[in-house]
């Protein structure tokens, strides 16, 4: 199955890859050989990179039986210590550049929390969390109450998550490729900004956590809280984020599966991947970049697209960043309808 998703997914990647190019001659059998057809697009000075980008998607999406011209429903799931309106606050920039198919759905997370550090100075209460203590039980109760919350308001086509977020998506998918591995999950593809996976989940799912990496995961958790706390905020703003000693991300332009961050992955089990359609934000500055990258490691590496803002534990708002984040997400929502 995730086979025919690759060849999908690399066939539409080409696509639109030669779309946004300059003046090229475009097959849009390449998305499904039986297809027929072909366009001719060229770029001239008054056709710029994104009306190509906005044409093609408009093509595919109305013309290609593969792909679904409904409403693509995503389920948004916050930070610890945040709530449902403040994900929705920090994403409004590249959320606006999206085509109008595009639905979120922000849920707060069930549990009352204390603020995260510094997000007090911009928004008011209340907060939540999805677990206060992680630890597998605590992580697995999330996990039902994502059941009963999709069961309720679902279906949807891709989760959007940030930091905590992210942690309970990618622990779900992970017990379930474990425990179900023949049952599709109840989302097609999954969008992780600043995310990790909750080491006390891999420990359970049998996958060894050497000291180098509990090293790491400590002190780059110690920095994110003192870095985003409301004195570093108000000392330094954006200057405050600093990569941890060790995880810059020009060090580490080639990874070494052996050793992601002191995690093993050639010693997990092939099948214990996230397996579905990816995308991974995350920034070079942000404390928490090992668990970022170690998220992207044990994701299917052909169904994953990567992006490094270069910014820290947050989601910029510049229009740079925000076209590309929202590229990835129109990339995801194309990868949704493929998935079949």
């Amino acid at each position: 199955m995730v086979a025919g998703k690759v060849e999908r997914l690399e066939r539409a990647d080409y696509c639109i890859g030669q779309v946004l190019g300059s003046g090229i001659r475009v097959s849009f059998g390449q998305i499904n050989p039986t297809s027929a057809g072909e366009r001719t697009v060229t770029e001239s000075d008054e056709i710029q990179r994104k009306s190509l980008k906005a044409a093609l998607y408009k093509a595919l999406y109305t013309e290609h039986p593969l792909l679904s011209v409904n409403t693509m429903r995503f389920l948004c799931l916050h930070g610890k210590g945040t709530s449902a309106s403040i994900f929705k606050s920090q994403t409004t920039t590249f959320r606006a550049k999206l085509p109008a198919h595009f639905a979120f759905d922000f849920h707060d997370g069930f549990l009352p929390s204390s603020p995260a550090a510094g997000i007090d100075l911009f928004y008011p209460p209340p907060y939540y969390s999805f677990w206060n203590e992680q630890t597998p039980s605590a992580i697995r109760a999330s996990h039902a109450w994502l059941d009963s919350l999709i069961a309720r308001q679902g279906p949807y086509d891709g989760v959007m998550c940030f930091s905590q977020g992210c942690s309970l998506i990618a622990s779900y998918c992970l017990y379930h490729q474990s425990e179900n591995p023949s049952s599709p999950l109840p989302f097609k593809v999954a969008i992780f900004i600043c995310g990790g996976v909750p080491f006390p989940a891999l420990e359970d799912l049998g996958v060894e956590i050497s000291d180098r990496a509990r090293e790491i995961n400590n002190s780059s958790s110690r920095a994110l809280s003192e870095q985003a706390s409301a004195d570093s905020i108000l000392a330094s703003g954006s200057n405050r984020w600093i990569a941890v000693d060790g995880t810059v991300a020009g060090t580490n332009k080639v990874i070494n599966p052996a050793n992601v961050f002191g995690l093993d992955f050639t010693r997990i089990p092939g099948n214990l991947r996230i397996k579905i359609p990816t995308v991974h934000v995350f920034g070079s500055k942000d404390p928490r970049y090992p668990a970022s990258l170690q998220l992207v490691q044990i994701s299917e590496g052909k169904l994953r697209k990567t992006y490094d803002h270069g910014g820290g534990h947050d989601v910029p708002r510049n229009s740079e960043v925000s076209e590309r984040i929202a590229e990835l997400v129109e990339w995801s929502g194309l990868a949704a309808s493929l998935s079949v």
